[in-house]
């Protein structure tokens, strides 16, 4: 490991602590941020922001999300013991990535196409082997590896598609940040049968869904 890789691991460690200072993160949710190298996820004229807790700018016209919000999205949906994770919305990779350290395989699916390139390039360059991305329009899921053990949304929505719901296992848990009316929150789902069992979080800030590739 060069002189830089180590530096930027101790950073690492050093926003898992600050996170858990906040949250008191899953032991091994707080590994995970303490294992994800920050700084490959965000331009390169944004390297200096990259271990503080704010939201960065990325090719586009997309966001990373703070870390603490990563956090929080993680923690909710509760992937100690899952076996498979479906996220809408890759982005940078950095949520998948933190996944990746959690959970035994990771379907991520993205509908820009420069942002799936950069996001395989970083997961190769790290050598991350079990995140799948797919280009392709998020709202209608992965159909060939459903049923998911837990389904997160990584961009704002005002209504979970139902062919979404479909793909999650009974008793698994759905994760999403919903808009209602001039706000948002992040809403956790139990699935049991038919019924989703709901509880709102906490307020947020994402990016909104949009449907098709570009």
């Amino acid at each position: 490991m060069s002189l830089r890789e180590r530096i930027e691991l101790h950073k690492c460690r050093k926003l898992a602590e600050e996170i858990d200072a906040i949250l008191h993160l899953h032991p091994k949710i707080k590994e995970a941020f303490a294992k994800t190298r920050r700084e490959l996820f965000v331009p390169a004229g944004f390297k200096h922001h990259a271990y503080k807790l704010d939201a960065l700018p990325i090719a586009g016209k997309q966001w990373i999300s703070s870390p603490l919000t990563v956090a929080k999205m993680t923690q909710a949906l509760e992937p100690i013991g899952a076996d498979s994770v479906l996220e809408i919305g890759c982005g940078s990779g950095y949520q998948a990535a933190i996944l990746s350290h959690i959970v035994r395989r990771v379907f991520s699916i993205e509908r820009i196409e420069r942002l799936v390139i950069e996001a395989r390039n970083r997961f190769r360059h790290l050598g991350i082997t079990n995140v799948n991305v797919r280009y392709a329009d998020g709202m209608l899921g992965w159909k060939e590896f459903a049923p998911y053990d837990r389904i997160l949304f990584s961009t704002a929505i005002h209504t979970i598609p139902e062919r979404i719901i479909e793909q999650l296992k009974d008793g698994g848990i759905l994760v999403a940040p919903q808009i209602k009316g001039n706000h948002q929150v992040i809403v956790k789902y139990v699935k049991h049968g038919s019924y989703l069992r709901k509880s709102e979080l906490e307020r947020c800030l994402f990016i909104h869904s949009k449907s098709g590739v570009e």
